[in-house]
């Protein structure tokens, strides 16, 4: 599919902003520090006359008004040494990218078989180029030729989390169709920043997420998978197969007095124990899955719900392939449980903790520009699971009605996984899933084939 660019505008808040350099809290310079990108379709109904150009005009507008609230994201980010980063607080402002397709929306069938189309509809971003020259978002607005548009957005994971990224495109999308902010977004990291650490802390040997991956039995490093083919599926998981994987692993369960296991927890270890069998695993073979814990509300006291930044803790359940396969899904349960339970005000603290007392940062970044050999790793026999069941991800109205689909950008990387809500929110789950070639027919046969019929 080709697609043209037509022009490209860098929108500023349209009143002065607060300037100056901010610390970065120890989370938002680890782990990914790319951009996050996210895809809206929206299509043509016959009482919608909005040109492209006005379509353009009014997302400039209502940006360069979201932006006096989320001004940390019109700056620009710069390094500071040791792989640490601080943030310009300048106005720079955001790229807004206008595009035109030849194409349609029917090239896209049900969308999410034609993922590999969206690259061209998602905004580049050159991260060869100095880190303080890029902006922090970047959104792109094509227009095909049957009328409809896309809105591909790529919102710099240094400055947002899911729950923030989500937060800003509600505010933009309220500002563009008239209405005015719900609620402004709450800056502040130095709220979590290692200064500001409790006396007591929880041992750091009990976090895991400090230390590497396991590695495949019988390899001493893990540059052969990194360079192996991947290909993307995204999964749907109905109601109803929900429904019976969470009934069955349940009524498996023996503790006592426990609530019993969530939609996430029991969907995560479905697709650990299918990633598991596809890959062939030796049953003596370490696995973990990688996993991000929102800690708004769990640290004392909680933070705003409307924190801009990141507030996410990457936790890391751990078992043996074979455990996996071969006992009930509910042990898989429970080990991911096990690691959701662990994260206290102590625990988040000891975890901040750690990161102060790093001399570099830089191994436990994530940066695509630098070596696809370096940086942390949850492909094979690992998984990374990112859920987004709970975060407001459909029904993004900038005027002209809500999107027809809603999904996340291509990912490259094996091992990925996001878990999404279905689009009717009535309790399915999407799975969006990278894995090697040579294993994604087999994980799609035991994903389905292995839900149980009759919980």
């Amino acid at each position: 599919m080709e697609v043209s660019i037509k022009c490209s505008y860098m929108v500023k808040p349209i009143e002065l902003t607060c300037n100056g350099v901010f610390q970065l809290s120890e989370w938002d310079q680890t782990g990914v520090i790319t951009h996050v990108p996210t895809v809206y379709f929206y299509k043509p109904s016959k009482e919608w006359l909005t040109s492209s150009k006005t379509i353009i005009d009014t997302l400039k507008d209502s940006l360069s008004r979201v932006l006096v609230h989320f001004y940390p994201l019109a700056g620009r980010v710069r390094w500071v040494g040791q792989g640490r980063l601080e943030l310009l607080c300048n106005a720079t402002g955001v790229e807004l990218i206008e595009a035109e397709s030849c194409g349609e929306l029917s090239d896209f069938g049900d969308f999410a078989s034609q993922t590999n189309l969206f690259d061209k509809l998602i905004p580049f971003v050159d991260y060869n180029k100095p880190i303080d020259e890029l902006p922090l978002v970047v959104g792109q607005l094509t227009k095909f030729r049957c009328g409809g548009v896309c809105l591909g957005v790529n919102i710099s994971h240094i400055l947002a989390d899911g729950q923030s990224a989500l937060h800003f495109m509600s505010e933009w999308a309220r500002l563009a169709r008239g209405e005015p902010i719900a609620m402004a977004p709450y800056f502040n990291p130095n709220i979590i920043r290692a200064q500001y650490l409790p006396k007591t802390l929880t041992p750091r040997d009990m976090h895991k997420e400090f230390g590497a991956p396991p590695l495949l039995i019988g390899q001493e490093n893990n540059l052969e998978e990194r360079k192996k083919a991947t290909t993307v599926a995204i999964l749907p998981l109905s109601k109803d197969h929900v429904k019976s994987l969470k009934k069955a692993t349940n009524k498996q369960d023996i503790r006592q007095n426990t609530n019993p296991y969530t939609r996430y927890e029991v969907v995560a270890a479905h697709v650990w124990r299918s990633a598991s069998k596809a890959r062939e695993h030796h049953l003596e073979q370490p696995t973990c899955l990688g996993f991000s814990v929102d800690v708004r509300s769990r640290l004392q006291p909680p933070l705003p719900s409307k924190y801009l930044g990141n507030a996410i803790l990457d936790v890391v359940a751990s078992s043996r392939s074979g455990d996996i396969i071969n006992l009930p899904l509910g042990y898989t349960c429970g080990r991911i449980r096990e690691a959701i339970e662990k994260v206290d005000d102590n625990y988040i603290w000891s975890n901040i903790d750690f990161w102060k007392n790093l001399t570099d940062l830089s191994p436990f970044q994530d940066l695509h520009a630098r070596n696809k050999n370096e940086g942390p790793f949850y492909g094979n026999p690992n998984l990374g699971v990112i859920s987004w069941l709970t975060l407001p991800i459909y029904g993004l109205d900038f005027g002209w009605g809500k999107e027809i689909y809603m999904g996340p950008g291509t990912h490259d990387s094996d091992g990925d996984c996001l878990m999404l809500p279905g689009p009717m929110n009535d309790g399915s789950v999407q799975i969006a899933i990278c894995l090697q070639v040579a294993h994604m027919d087999a994980f799609k046969k035991y994903f389905y084939e292995d839900i149980p019929f009759d919980a």
